[in-house]
């Protein structure tokens, strides 16, 4: 069997333990570059019975997956596989399953708190400029973080958050004051949330429900000395919203590591305000991120191999291509 890994740009997926262990039983193919093209990529993957692409560097439209008869299982990096089309998918007789890595955007969430609230980024280029800047940082101890979205990733800065001395509120769509409770929060209606806290973080999942849902008069009642972080998703909060308050210094400052568009526009209006940190998306690509990633993604192809497979999305796909064999 002939396995390939996609989009390995870190070089992080395919020298894990758990690939290693693949190698002993499939052939294993690891490309590390993006293929610009989809001719360059149906090239790529012929011959490959299964994939393992890196969340969703490279999408799987229907005419995508109708040029690859021969693949029969897309082991899909990650908690979802909103880029593949599943109908498709399943209407070739590909089966997809998913293999979530090991996630530590709470630990990233926090530290862009630190970075923005103590200037941390700013500090660094000045003194590189020859400067000794005199900042007046701002402290996590005594403040109040307001998570927006208190499941796993939310519980966990919640955790953080109480370890630093700060009082925790919560607000999610599904959210009610006993699971609140459980992680040591109050629960507080979504306005009071932004109106109360002194860091607001974003750990909601993108819906239909969840877009734009931070808009202009959210972020307007916030405090003027409040900070607002994202590391959930860009389209969460209304970006050229987000621009305007920040350039008017309505709030103190916000750090974000996504955006609507991704990589950031060249010409992006944020890049022009010092009160907001950017990094690049750094959630989740992390050590123990992509080795969680390998043990999930080996587990689905061998479990597959054996007939076994436990966490397929569309196993209705063996029925069809059953139908057609």
């Amino acid at each position: 069997m002939r396995v390939t890994v996609l989009d390995d740009y870190q070089r992080a997926l395919g020298n894990t333990e758990a690939i290693e262990r693949l190698r002993q039983k499939a052939e294993v193919q690891v490309l590390t570059e993006k293929i610009p093209s989809q001719e360059g990529l149906v090239r790529a993957l012929a011959g490959s019975k299964a994939i393992i692409p890196i969340r969703e560097r490279t999408k799987f439209p229907a005419f995508l997956l109708q040029k690859l008869p021969g693949l029969e299982l897309i082991s899909q990096t990650g908690n979802h596989a909103y880029h593949i089309d599943i109908d498709a998918a399943t209407r070739a007789g590909i089966v997809v399953s998913l293999a979530p890595g090991r996630n530590s955007t709470a630990e990233l969430a926090v530290g862009l708190m630190l970075a923005v609230m103590r200037r941390i980024p700013q500090s660094d280029r000045a003194m590189r400029n020859g400067e000794w800047p005199l900042v007046l940082g701002y402290v996590l101890k005594g403040k109040t973080l307001g998570i927006l979205g208190l499941g796993k990733i939310g519980t966990e800065v919640a955790a953080i958050g109480h370890a630093f001395g700060m009082k925790v509120i919560a607000w999610g769509p599904t959210l009610t004051r006993e699971r609140a409770a459980k992680s040591q929060a109050t629960f507080m209606p979504l306005d009071d949330v932004l109106r109360t806290a002194d860091v607001v973080s974003v750990h909601l999942k993108l819906s239909e429900q969840s877009k734009g849902l931070i808009d202009e008069r959210r972020l307007h009642l916030m405090k003027k000395s409040a900070y607002f972080v994202n590391t959930a998703r860009g389209a969460i909060v209304d970006e050229q919203a987000l621009v305007r308050v920040l350039a008017d210094n309505a709030i103190a400052g916000a750090a974000l590591d996504v955006f609507v568009e991704e990589p950031l526009p060249a010409k992006h209006p944020i890049l022009e305000l010092d009160n907001v940190i950017l990094t690049p998306h750094l959630g989740w690509p992390t050590d123990s991120g992509f080795e969680g990633f390998a043990e999930n993604a080996v587990a689905n192809i061998l479990e597959y191999m054996d007939g076994k497979l436990t966490r397929a999305l569309n196993p209705e796909a063996l029925q069809h291509r059953a139908k057609a064999g």
